[in-house]
This record gives C-alpha cells, structure tokens and sequence, in this order.
C-alpha cells in the first residue's frame, strides 16, 4: 500500500504483493492431488480462460479421491475461519507452546459443514484452493463464517476473491461452484448463478449488494491497515468506490467415463489424453452459456475438474468430516 491513485493520497492503492501476502498454504501441495491438464485457455472475443484440472495417478496406478478429500480438510480452517482469527490463534499457540487454539478452531470449522446428502460445500471448497493456491487470488469474505446453521447454505456467492490488474484497479471475483453428475447440466447453472451477480446493475436489491453490504463490514485480509484500506472500496462516499471491477471465478466438477473401475490400473497419460480430447466440446458448452447469459465482457476464470462420480465425491466428504 505505498503507492495512491494519482498521487491523491486519501486513495490507498492495493498492489499484487499486498495481496500474495494474505494467501494460505503451500501451492505444491495442490499438485500432489491434482495435475494441470491445460490452463488459459481462451475463447475469441471473451474475457474468459478456462483450466481443466484432473486427479493425479499414484505409484500403485490408483486414483485416490479420499487423499484429495482429505487434503481439503485439513485446509478445513484456512477456507473456513476468518484469516485474522486464525493468525490470532496462532499467536496464542505461540505463546504458551500449544496447539490448542488452532486445535479449536478446527473443530469450529468442521461444524460449520452440513450433514445433507446434496452438499455443495466441497465444491465450494475446491474452488477456494484453486483460486488461492493455483490464481493466486485470496479469500477476502468466507461464506462459512457467515453461517448460522451448519444445515442451512448461506444465500450468496461461493466466496469472494479479490485481485489487482496493472492499472490499480480492484477486480473482485465472485465465486460459483457446481458440481453435477453431467458436464452441461453444471457448466448451465453455474454460469446462470454467476450471472446473477455480475450483469445487474449496483442498486439496494442487487443479488450481490448483500455480499457488498458484507465486504465493508466484514472483509478480513489478516492485517488491519490492510483491510482497513480494502473496505474503503466499498464505500460509497469515496471515489475508490468507482475502482472496483466485477468478474467471475467458477468451477465445474462433473462424472467422467475415463477414470478407471477401482480393479483398474490407472494409466496418467491415458487419462490426460482423454481429458484432453473432451475439453473442446467443454470449451464449446462454456461459451454457448457465455452466450445466454451475455457474461461476454466480464473476465471469468472458470475451472473443469472432472471426477469419477459427483455422488462418490460429496459421499466422501461427509465420511471425512464425520458426517457418516
């Protein structure tokens, strides 16, 4: 923050290292779990890159769903607890040699998940650990923590992001997440979800004026100055407030034939080859729902994570939270 929007000094100006600083853990440990089959893909005339990610093969030719499932929960608290909550945590952990502080608020975060069968939330949670880990983008608001009942989903985005373009200006991303037994069915209404809160115009009844309400009240960045200046976006008063630039981050996880039976040996090569060669007709879909949704101008970063079976991955994510 020692730059300021020229030279106005009571216009803080946010720098890309401003925002890497409030990024969690460590981006080679996503790696361990999913391999990057293409990425920045893009379509003519749309702002719009497409990534397609895929599980990784381990030294026994095995996929292996759970070890993903539970590398995302042990993520659990860094998705799920305000970032300065945590840090505080930490500190206290620090001071008297123990673990206990952070111990719980793990238990915290694990209570804020649902126990129904048709959960989301993993979904949810994957697109936080791409953003984070493979955009470099941070989790500015955590819809988690903004639960009351861990059996009700909160009503809003899946989360929000937050980046800097090289002219200063604050592109928010607001998060979507669908994972579906069929690559169209989930491509369609995340890109209809997403829409909502991306072509409305700024008034009071806005689909994404809640989640703005939020920001300015509840926006954590883990340091004080720096959420302190990050709120001023958002305040309408302010003239920072007419430097925020809304775009979308999505992902779309969805059943596919190529992954082996469980007696099968998996081959990497064969399932990168294949995945490969369905991602045009993806790529296809995605801007045909580009198109419906007249998202052609907003700067999406839309994430293909095809999975052996949507109803094996939410299954998996209940057992490793305790649920069953």
């Amino acid at each position: 923050m020692s730059l300021y929007i020229n030279g106005d000094r009571s216009l803080p100006e946010f720098t890309s290292d401003d925002l890497e600083g409030v990024l969690s853990g460590d981006p080679d440990e996503l790696d361990v779990h999913l391999v990057a089959i293409d990425q920045d893909i893009e379509i003519d005339g749309l702002a719009i890159k497409i990534h397609c990610h895929c599980l990784t093969v381990d030294g026994n030719s095995r996929i292996r769903v759970e070890r993903l499932i539970e590398f995302m929960r042990h993520a659990i608290v860094d998705y799920a607890i305000p970032k300065s909550k945590l840090k505080e945590a930490q500190e206290r952990d620090a001071k008297y040699n123990s673990g206990s502080a952070v111990a719980a608020l793990h238990h915290q975060a694990m209570g804020t998940f649902t126990d129904l069968n048709n959960t989301g939330e993993g979904g949810e949670m994957l697109l936080f650990l791409l953003a984070e880990r493979f955009l470099k983008l941070p989790q500015v608001l955590s819809k988690m923590d903004l639960k009351t009942d861990s059996r009700v989903h909160y009503h809003g985005a899946d989360g929000v992001y937050a980046g800097v373009d090289d002219d200063g200006l604050l592109k928010l991303y607001w998060g979507e997440s669908k994972v579906y037994g069929g690559a169209s069915d989930a491509i369609r209404d995340c890109l209809a979800s997403l829409a909502l809160f991306l072509t409305e115009t700024d008034h009071e009844g806005s689909s994404r004026e809640r989640d703005l309400v939020l920001l300015s009240d509840k926006a954590d960045l883990n340091d004080p100055a720096l959420t302190a200046a990050f709120k001023k976006y958002f305040d309408k008063t302010t003239a920072l407030s007419n430097r925020v630039q809304y775009c979308g981050v999505a992902l779309v996880g969805f059943d596919a034939g190529f992954y082996p039976a469980n007696d099968t040996k998996a081959v990497a090569e064969e399932i990168s080859n294949a995945a490969k060669a369905e991602i045009e007709n993806w790529v296809k879909q995605i801007r045909n729902r580009i198109s419906v949704e007249k998202l052609e101008r907003f700067h999406i970063e839309f994430f293909c994570v095809p999975i052996p079976s949507a109803d094996g991955f939410r299954s998996a994510l209940l057992k490793a939270l305790g649920h069953r």
